[in-house]
């Protein structure tokens, strides 16, 4: 466990990027790590509707996806000081409302991968909405134009690889403990 660190987190981490970069399994170790706790906000969008994220998108459509997800995300954020670490699903940072209310609210950290780790990590699961009965390496490549140039905008990017979790995650606490020192220095966050 890092206490140092945690003493220094004044918000929550939130992980954001493209399915299959590693939001939750990072997510979830760094918690460990630091000894707070994890949340998915996928499973909490779940928990709420009573059925799957791809059941979600199926039988009401991304649009009212979204509108409970930006109210999931609020209600974690805001009502439950326990979150201190938390997983997105890959849009919740594209929709603006929701990466306003992450940008001012937690600290971001982009987990960038490449196209081919991607559709590695991705090809073997049906719990994507967007993939299924789709060619996923077009579609990845689709989204990695369309939202990579939104995902920098969060206060810290971290660029992952096909390495163990261990290295991602010492790269992440890296990256924390940098962005922590600079915004000391500079009085405050980076905002885009």
């Amino acid at each position: 466990m890092d206490k140092d660190l945690v003493k220094l987190l004044d918000r929550p981490i939130v992980m954001v990027g493209l399915m299959g970069a590693g939001k939750t399994s990072v997510g979830r170790a760094l918690a460990r790590r630091l000894g707070v706790v994890f949340v998915d906000s996928d499973k909490e969008i779940e928990a709420a509707a009573g059925c799957s994220v791809v059941d979600i998108f199926s039988m009401y459509g991304e649009a009212e996806f979204r509108r409970v997800e930006q109210r999931v995300i609020e209600r974690l954020l805001d009502t439950d000081p326990r979150v201190k670490v938390l997983s997105t699903g890959e849009g919740a940072f594209i929709t603006p409302a929701v990466r306003e209310i992450l940008l001012k609210n937690a600290l971001t950290i982009w987990l960038k991968a490449d196209l081919e780790l991607l559709v590695k990590r991705t090809n073997s699961r049906n719990t994507r909405p967007q993939l299924l009965h789709a060619d996923s390496r077009k579609i990845l490549g689709q989204l990695i134009d369309e939202r990579y140039q939104t995902y920098a905008c969060a206060d810290i990017t971290v660029e992952t690889r096909d390495e163990n979790l261990r290295k991602t995650l010492d790269k992440v606490i890296c990256a924390i403990k940098q962005h922590i020192a600079k915004g000391k220095k500079n009085g405050g966050k980076e905002t885009c």
